[in-house]
């Protein structure tokens, strides 16, 4: 799906539109793409522009939600099917996303596009076919094409998600020419594509799942079999975990990934939020 390329709005941004017009300014200077680029926006008595287009003065607008330009109105970059999926800002200005109010991506200490940045900086991208195992945002995918890698293969379940993607600037876009064809994006579950996979087809994997509770068949033997088959000998794996119910349960499920990822044929060391391992 083609990305999109109007202005995206929070509350704070749609007041300072407001109080810079009020206040008799000419322009008002900042960011309408989450801080991704930054300009000056011409004011008007009653609307906006911005790339050339005029747009209206926004009404009101929620907290811890972004707007988009719908062609008629400004929406919430929010969607429900079965599930309610939303984009939301943060004050990295690259967003994360929730499912149901649940954050999907660790923002309080850091952008989540530099916790990926962490994340991708162990598997050592650089000339690599990388597989991506749970798309989500692509801030993984963006972040290997970064880095310079040779090819990356991802696959994203959720329909919604892939269209969160083409409102986010922050989400590599496969088509774009900054990627230079080295992304493939498909929308697919991995747990059922992986068997369809070549042997030893990739020299790194990022494995970023939901949690175990969603989607166990994603922490299954069988999958981690699958993703040692797939993976050339000496190949690197980061799969994040979180540390989910070990206060309330005592689970470990970091040490209980890392067991199931020896056993399929890695070497294995917890690292980060999550577990390193490489393809004996």
């Amino acid at each position: 799906m083609p990305h999109y390329t109007g202005p995206l709005l929070t509350r704070p941004l749609a007041l300072a539109l407001h109080a810079a017009r009020q206040a008799g300014a000419a322009h008002w200077s900042g960011s309408m793409d989450l801080g991704r680029t930054q300009g000056e926006v011409p004011l008007h008595a009653q609307t906006w522009q911005y790339r050339d287009l005029a747009y209206p003065y926004p009404p009101e607008l929620k907290d811890r939600t972004l707007y988009y330009w719908d062609g008629e109105d400004y929406a919430p970059i929010s969607r429900y099917a079965g599930s309610l999926i939303k984009l939301v800002p943060t004050d990295w200005g690259v967003p994360t996303f929730e499912i149901d109010g649940i954050k999907m991506l660790p923002t309080s200490k850091a952008s989540p596009l530099d916790d990926a940045r962490r994340k991708v900086a162990l598997i050592e991208p650089r000339n690599k076919a990388v597989l991506d195992t749970c798309g989500g945002l692509g801030y993984f995918a963006a972040c290997c094409l970064d880095a310079g890698a040779a090819r990356i293969q991802s696959f994203e379940k959720n329909e919604s998600v892939l269209w969160l993607r083409t409102l986010n600037p922050w989400s590599p876009d496969p088509d774009a020419p900054a990627s230079g064809g080295r992304l493939q994006l498909t929308h697919g579950d991995v747990s059922q594509a992986i068997a369809h996979l070549d042997d030893a087809s990739f020299d790194a994997l990022l494995h970023d799942p939901p949690r175990f509770g969603i989607a166990g068949e994603l922490y299954s033997q069988v999958f981690y079999d699958h993703l040692a088959r797939v993976l050339r000998r000496g190949g690197r794996l980061f799969h994040y975990t979180g540390s989910p119910n070990k206060l309330t349960s005592g689970r470990d499920v970091p040490r209980e990934v890392a067991k199931r990822l020896e056993k399929a044929g890695f070497k294995a060391e917890l690292a980060l939020d999550g577990v390193l391992a490489s393809k004996r």
